[in-house]
C-alpha cells in the first residue's frame, strides 16, 4: 500500500492509536497485530482515520454549524434533542467527501481485494470514535456499522452514513452524559473484510458474567446469521458459561451451563442485485423450528472461543466485551471487534442490597432478569421511541424490543420490560448500565399488561423476572461488609438458588456448609426423576407432551435430569471455587416428589412425610433406586468430567449405622466411592439417634453438619410445619443446645470436621457464641442473614479471648 495521509492498515495499527482511529479500530489492529500470531483469526482491513473526519468538515465548512447546534442542546430537560440532531445530520448529509479522501479509500480498498485474492471483496464499515471503548466511556451501539459493503460506491456511502451516525440522538445524548459535549469527538470509519456469518453464526462474548461481576467465567451468546439481532434485542440467543480455571487447566470440561435460546431471527446477507446503497444489504426471516432447536455452536468452537477472549482479557489486563463470527464458507472462526466492559470495571461493591418480595398477585409475564431488584409502578406501553413522550418519570417502560435509539428516554423508566432480548440484548446492556430493574424476552408482555395498569416487577427470584399484578409490598436487607473481617470459625452459605452464587460470591464467606438441590429439581428440571426413568407408566397425553416439550433436546430423558442437575451444582461449584461446596443430596419428602412433573403415578401417600420415607431411606430402596442413580451420575459428572473436586457430598435424615452402610454402598455402585479421588460424604446430624450414635456414625462418614431445624422438631417432638405449637420451637432448649454440644465433641473426639446450618447463630447472639465456645468448625447461614451471622461470629470469637 502507498504512502497515505489518511489510511492506516490493522498491520500498522496499535492501541496506542486510539486519537487516531478511534478505540474499535485501535483495539482491533492491536488484536491483528498482537494476537493473530497466537492463532486467534482477526479479519484483516484498514482504517480511514480520524483526521479525514475532520478534513470532511473542514471542506465542507460546517464545523462551526456544528459546535452551534451542540451549544444550543437544553442540556437539563434534552427538550430539543431531536430536532439538534436531526439539523446536525441533514447537515453532514448534504455535505461530500473530499476527493483525497475518495481516492486514498478506492486505492486502499483494491490493495485489500488483491490481498484477500478476489476483485471485489466484501467488507464491514465500522464506526469508531475517538472517546469509545474507554473503561469509562463507550459510544458502542450509538453509532452505525455497515454489513456487506461490496464495490468503492458502496464503501465510500457507508463511510459518509458512518460520520452521519455521529450525530445521532442516542450519539448526542451519550455525549452529554459523559461529559463530551466540549470536546472535538472525530470518528475514524473501520473497513475489515467481510466474515460471512449470514451462512453459519455469530454473536457476543463477556469475559466476566455480565449480570454479577463474577471474574471466573465466560459468557457467550450465539445466534444464526449475522450479530445485529443480539445487539437490537430481537432475539433470546444461545448461551453458554465457561468456567476460566479448568479452561486453563485443559483436563476437564470447562462448561459450566448451556441453553438452547430461542433464536427467533436470522439476519443474512441481501442479493447484489437487491442492494442499491448502504442501507438495503441486509434482510432478516423468521428462523425455522428446527434451527431454533439447535445449538449455533458446538461444544468444540466454544471452548476455542472462550480459549480465545481468555488470551484476549490477558493480553488487555481487564475485562472484555467481544464480538465474534463464524464464516459460513470456510466454517471458520473470526473475532471481529474487543472493547473494555463498563458496566464492572469499576469493581466489587462493598455494599449489597437483598430484595424480597413478601406478597403475591396474579403473574402477568415472565422473562430473563436483570440483577435482583424490585420495581413497582404505572405501566407505559410504547411502540417506538418517537412515543418516548408519553412515559413520565417513574412509570414502567413495556415495549417489544429496545435498540440505541431509545437511549434518551429508558432513564426516565423505573423498570423496563421487553418482548423480545437475551441478557446481553441493549435493552439488558443500558439496564446494567443504568442500574434499572429489567425483565427481557417475556414474550408477551406488551399483550398482558395495559398502559396505566399498576404492575410489580421482580428480579428477585434467580434467573427469571416475574412481572404481578398490583403494587406489591417488599422489603429490602442492606449488607454492608466494608471492612468486615471473617471470623476463625468459617463462615459459610446456605444456598438454594444455583442463580444466585456468582452475586454471592462476592459477600465474605469461607464456601457453601449446605447447597440444598431441592431448588434445582423443582425449577430448572421439574419432572420426577422415575416419570424419566419409568416414562412408560405416565398415561396422562397432556402430561406426556410437556415432559417431551421439556427433554425434546435429549434422546433420553435421564440424561436430561443428570445434565441440569450437574449444572446447577457447577455453578455453585465454580462459583465459590476452591472452597468447599457440601451439596446435600435430594430430602424432599413424598408430598413434596408428588408435586413434581410425573410424580403423583410414582409417590405413596403418607400421614406424616416429615418422618416418613424421606433422605437416606429413599435412595437404597427397590422403590426409589433408579432416581437416586441419576443423583449420583450428575455428582459425579460435575467432579470427573468437570473437574470441580471442591463438591463434597452430604446424606440427609439418615436414621440408622446401617442405613448410612448401604447409602454408601449404593454410592459406590453409582461410580462415587467415598476416598477415591477425595471424594467426602458427610451425614447430617438432625435424629437424636444420631447424637447418640455419633462415634459409631463419625468412623462411617467423613464429617457432620447439624441440622438444628430437624434435630429442634425431633428432640422436642414438634412438626415445624404446624402453627399450633410452633411457640414451643426452640433452638436454645437445653435438650437440643445438650444434643449439639454432645455432636461438636464426637466429631473433635473424632478428628472429623463439623458444621451447623440454621437461622439461630444470626438472630441470637448468645446462641452463636455457644457455639462458637463449643469450638465448632463452621456456621452456615442464609444469604440474609450472613453479615449479621459474621458479626455475631467475631464478637463471640473476642469474648472468647
Amino acid at each position: 500500500m502507498s504512502v497515505s495521509n489518511y489510511i492506516i492498515p490493522f498491520k500498522q495499527i496499535g492501541i496506542e492509536d486510539l486519537p487516531k482511529v478511534g478505540g474499535k479500530n485501535a483495539s482491533l489492529g492491536e488484536m491483528f497485530n498482537q494476537l493473530t500470531s497466537k492463532g486467534i483469526n482477526i479479519p484483516d482491513g484498514f482504517a480511514l482515520s480520524a483526521d479525514a473526519y475532520r478534513l470532511f468538515r473542514k471542506e465542507n465548512k460546517i464545523e462551526q454549524q456544528l459546535n452551534d447546534l451542540l451549544e444550543s442542546l437544553d442540556r437539563k430537560n434534552l427538550s430539543n434533542l431531536s430536532s439538534i440532531g436531526e439539523k446536525a445530520r441533514q447537515l453532514i448529509s448534504k455535505s461530500v467527501l473530499p476527493e483525497e479522501i475518495k481516492k486514498e479509500c478506492k486505492e486502499a480498498y483494491f490493495n485489500l481485494c488483491e490481498q484477500c485474492g478476489v476483485k471485489v471483496l466484501d467488507v464491514a464499515v465500522r464506526s469508531s470514535a475517538t472517546a469509545e471503548d474507554l473503561p469509562t466511556a463507550s459510544f458502542a451501539g450509538r453509532m452505525e456499522s455497515f454489513l456487506n459493503i461490496s464495490g468503492v460506491e458502496q464503501l465510500l456511502d457507508a463511510i459518509h452514513r458512518c460520520y452521519i451516525s455521529l450525530f445521532t440522538d442516542r450519539a448526542i445524548k451519550y455525549r452529554h452524559d459523559m461529559g463530551f459535549m466540549d470536546m472535538d469527538i472525530a470518528i475514524s470509519a473501520g473497513v475489515q473484510q467481510m466474515v460471512r456469518s449470514d451462512k453459519a453464526s455469530s454473536g457476543v462474548a463477556f469475559t466476566i458474567d455480565p449480570d454479577s461481576g463474577f471474574k471466573n467465567t465466560i459468557v457467550i451468546n450465539s445466534i444464526w446469521g449475522l450479530g445485529e439481532n443480539i445487539v437490537q434485542g430481537r432475539v433470546t440467543p444461545d448461551e453458554w458459561t465457561v468456567f476460566k480455571p479448568t479452561l486453563k487447566d485443559g483436563k476437564y470440561d470447562p462448561i459450566l451451563r448451556n441453553h438452547c435460546g430461542k433464536k427467533e431471527f436470522t439476519m443474512v446477507y441481501a442479493d447484489k442485485a437487491d442492494q442499491l446503497s448502504a442501507e438495503k444489504t441486509i434482510i432478516n426471516y423468521d428462523t425455522s423450528e428446527a434451527k431454533k432447536n439447535e445449538l449455533s455452536l458446538n461444544r468444540a468452537e466454544v471452548i476455542l472461543l472462550a480459549r480465545w477472549c481468555l488470551q484476549i482479557e490477558e493480553h488487555y489486563g481487564k475485562a472484555m466485551d467481544i464480538e465474534w463470527a463464524k464464516d459460513g464458507l470456510n466454517h471458520q472462526l473470526y473475532i471481529v471487534q474487543a472493547r473494555p466492559e463498563t458496566v464492572h470495571a469499576k469493581g466489587k461493591k462493598q455494599v449489597h442490597e437483598i430484595f424480597n418480595l413478601i406478597e403475591k398477585s396474579k403473574l402477568l409475564a415472565s422473562g430473563i432478569a436483570l440483577g435482583d431488584k424490585i420495581a413497582s409502578g404505572k405501566a407505559r406501553i410504547l411502540k417506538s421511541p418517537l412515543e418516548g413522550d408519553q412515559l413520565l418519570q417513574g412509570e414502567i417502560l413495556v415495549t417489544d424490543i429496545t435498540n440505541p435509539d431509545w437511549d434518551p428516554i429508558l432513564k426516565k423508566a423505573a423498570a423496563i420490560v421487553t418482548n423480545k432480548g437475551g441478557r446481553t440484548s441493549h435493552a439488558a446492556i443500558v439496564a446494567r448500565e443504568l442500574g434499572t430493574v429489567a425483565v427481557v424476552g417475556s414474550g408477551n408482555a406488551t399483550e398482558a399488561i395495559k398502559s396505566g395498569d399498576k404492575i410489580t416487577v421482580s428480579c428477585a427470584d434467580g434467573k427469571d423476572g416475574h412481572i404481578y399484578e398490583g403494587l406489591l409490598k417488599w422489603t429490602v436487607v442492606e449488607q454492608d461488609f466494608s471492612g468486615l473481617k471473617l471470623p476463625k470459625t468459617s463462615a459459610m452459605f446456605i444456598l438454594a438458588d444455583p442463580d444466585r452464587a456468582f452475586e454471592l460470591s462476592s459477600y465474605p464467606n469461607n464456601g457453601v456448609g449446605l447447597l440444598r438441590l431441592e431448588f434445582a429439581i423443582s425449577n430448572s428440571i421439574r419432572i420426577h426423576p422415575l416419570a424419566l426413568c419409568e416414562p412408560e407408566k405416565i398415561k396422562d397425553k397432556a402430561l406426556q407432551k410437556e415432559i417431551h416439550d421439556l427433554t425434546k433436546n435429549y434422546k433420553d430423558g435421564k440424561d436430561y435430569f443428570v445434565d441440569r442437575l450437574a449444572e446447577s451444582v457447577a455453578l455453585v461449584a465454580a462459583a465459590f471455587y476452591p472452597n468447599d461446596v457440601i451439596v446435600r443430596l435430594s430430602d424432599f419428602k413424598s408430598n413434596e416428589y408428588a408435586n413434581l412433573l410425573g410424580g403423583k403415578y410414582f409417590e405413596p401417600h403418607e400421614e406424616n412425610p416429615m418422618i416418613g420415607l424421606r433422605g437416606a431411606s429413599r435412595y437404597y430402596s427397590d422403590f426409589y433406586r433408579k432416581g437416586f442413580a441419576l443423583e449420583c451420575r450428575a455428582m459425579k459428572k460435575v467432579r470427573e468430567e468437570m473437574g470441580l473436586k471442591n463438591v463434597k457430598l452430604m446424606v440427609p435424615f439418615c436414621r440408622t449405622i446401617e442405613e448410612g452402610e448401604k447409602v454408601l454402598e449404593e454410592m459406590k455402585s453409582n461410580g462415587l466411592v467415598q476416598g477415591e479421588d477425595g471424594l467426602e460424604v458427610y451425614v447430617m446430624i438432625e435424629i437424636p439417634s444420631n447424637v447418640l450414635l455419633a462415634d459409631e456414625f463419625a468412623k462411617l462418614f467423613d464429617g457432620f453438619s447439624i441440622g438444628s431445624n430437624d434435630l429442634t422438631q425431633l428432640t422436642l417432638g414438634i412438626d415445624r410445619d404446624s402453627s399450633l405449637v410452633s411457640y414451643l420451637f426452640n433452638e436454645e432448649n437445653p435438650a437440643v443446645k445438650g444434643l449439639i454440644r454432645e455432636a461438636i465433641r464426637a466429631a473433635k473426639r473424632n478428628h472429623i470436621k463439623v458444621g451447623l446450618c440454621g437461622q439461630a447463630p444470626s438472630d441470637i447472639p448468645a446462641f452463636a457464641e455457644f457455639l462458637v465456645q463449643e469450638e465448632i468448625d463452621s456456621i452456615s447461614f442464609n444469604p440474609d442473614a450472613l453479615i449479621k451471622g459474621i458479626e455475631n461470629m467475631n464478637r463471640a470469637e473476642n469474648k472468647k479471648k
